[in-house]
């Protein structure tokens, strides 16, 4: 019995010891990585003069080209949003974001000369969307003679489409589906099912629509039409930039800005694109652009950090994620399946 006490001790003892290295070597590392992150904030302003979310820490790779005119691809796949992706496994920086980023470091290198963006989505929030597309018309406006390039991958649609009408010429693969020019608002409306179960909802507001598309309540008629004036505005936004852009009438405009999407061939009848190709062509019509014989094609990535890593641990809480976005209706720019 004495042995068996002296061996549970022991293992008791040891379970305390190993926690209490752990907890010091995560100290430890914490601490090293602020220091590490303050070390290369300081060094990365002081060798670019300006802030890293300015001009974002990236590395480059050469991709693609021999020429000795500067481009850099940048790609935007996926849902469009700012904020970052998130698993059980942690968060990582969403496609947005890092194309932001990328188009921001493009903006401040002076030999960049131009961006091909490599898109690939189905569209997303109204503010991300419109938050890129102003990236690169501040890219276009930074230095005469730049520009940019959109190549449309399977989708590039609705707030897809959006960032690509900063574009100079959107080249579409001959497969891509494109279009679905709208906005889009949508909730859930749970009374029926919550009165069957014995949920009862208790809400206490300041004004009669502050709980505008609660999912307890039904919606008046007058509510309806407070939520549909944003959404046709928001709409007006998008088909004249439309207009702007591709140079069509308004008329024209707001025809096919009805939510339709269309196939690539479609799209370049209706004037919605310049061009059915691949990659070669794109990257032929950004040289022709430059008016260069060739280019030499770039693409950035993000450069790990202790910090980064360390951040990447960060827990995903499904729960709350579903309780977030059960309470916060969006608007969007998405063409839904």
């Amino acid at each position: 019995m004495a042995e068996k006490k002296k061996s549970f001790r022991g293992c008791l003892w040891g379970l305390v010891a190993l926690s209490a290295l752990m907890i010091i070597v995560g100290i430890g590392v914490l601490l090293v990585s602020i220091v590490i992150g303050k070390t290369g904030r300081t060094s990365h302003a002081k060798r670019t003069g300006m802030g890293a979310d300015e001009y974002p820490s990236m590395s480059e790779v050469w991709s693609i080209g021999q020429g000795d005119t500067k481009v850099v691809r940048i790609p935007l796949h996926g849902f469009i949003h700012l904020q970052p992706d998130t698993s059980f496994l942690g968060t990582t920086r969403s496609s947005t974001q890092l194309a932001l980023m990328a188009i921001r470091r493009a903006t401040h290198d002076k030999n960049v000369m131009a961006i091909l963006m490599d898109v690939d989505s189905g569209g997303g929030g109204i503010t991300a969307s419109d938050i890129l597309y102003k990236a690169l018309i501040d890219f276009r406006k930074s230095q005469p003679g730049r520009v940019v390039v959109a190549m449309c991958g399977d989708v590039a649609a609705s707030g897809a489409y959006y960032v690509a009408l900063a574009a100079d010429h959107i080249v579409a693969h001959p497969t891509t589906v494109t279009g679905s020019i709208g906005v889009l608002m949508q909730g859930l409306n749970m009374r029926e099912l919550s009165e069957k179960i014995g949920i009862t909802d208790i809400t206490i507001k300041s004004g009669e629509n502050k709980d505008l598309m609660n999912p307890f309540h039904d919606m008046s008629v007058e509510q309806q039409e407070i939520l549909q004036s944003i959404v046709d505005e928001m709409h007006s936004r998008f088909v004249g930039l439309v207009v702007e852009h591709r140079q069509m009438d308004e008329s024209e405009a707001r025809r096919l800005a009805d939510g339709r999407i269309v196939t690539a061939a479609q799209a370049e009848k209706h004037g919605l694109i310049d061009q059915v190709g691949y990659w070669d062509d794109a990257i032929a019509k950004t040289a022709e652009l430059l008016e260069v014989d060739d280019i030499k094609v770039y693409r950035y990535e993000e450069e790990f950090s202790l910090s980064l890593f360390l951040r990447s641990f960060q827990r995903f809480n499904p729960a709350a994620a579903l309780l977030k976005n059960a309470s916060q209706p969006r608007l969007l720019y998405r063409w839904q399946l």
